[in-house]
């Protein structure tokens, strides 16, 4: 697990304007208020906001916060990371709603393995809410 601090910018790259403007929000104000989160309570109201959890979460090599956002009907037993990986950015293209329930999130991760070229990750996720708690079920490679 590779620590934060609060006042860094987040790894997801939101920004704190609408659209592409603004500037990086710091990690204590965007994926950090759930993934340091000591309760169940602090949730991502969105799956979007879900979506770029889980990358910060990738980032930060935090399998534990992986494996409670993943829909267990789909959930690996165990998530391996590799320490010398570099992730280079995430940009999220679309989202949207899908039904009272579920929703899509299409997105470009970037990332440098320590042995070979930079790798992007194009993917729509699919996500449910289950009991108010927005889940990853999986997503389709584009």
């Amino acid at each position: 697990m590779k620590p934060l601090g609060a006042q860094q910018p987040c790894p997801c790259g939101r920004l704190s304007g609408a659209g592409k403007v603004g500037k990086p929000l710091a990690y204590g104000a965007c994926c950090g208020r759930w993934l340091e989160a000591a309760t169940d309570t602090a949730q991502p109201p969105d799956a979007e906001s879900l979506m770029r959890s889980r990358y910060s979460a990738f980032v930060l090599e935090r399998a534990d916060y992986l494996q409670t956002s993943w829909v267990a009907s789909h959930r690996p037993e165990s998530i391996e990371f590799d320490p010398a990986t570099k992730w280079l950015g995430l940009d999220v293209r679309a989202h949207r709603q899908t039904g009272d329930n579920t929703a899509e999130v299409e997105f470009v991760a970037r990332q440098k393995p320590a042995n070979g070229p930079a790798v992007r990750l194009h993917e729509r996720s699919r996500f449910v809410r289950e009991a108010g708690r927005w889940l990853y079920i999986d997503g389709d490679q584009l």
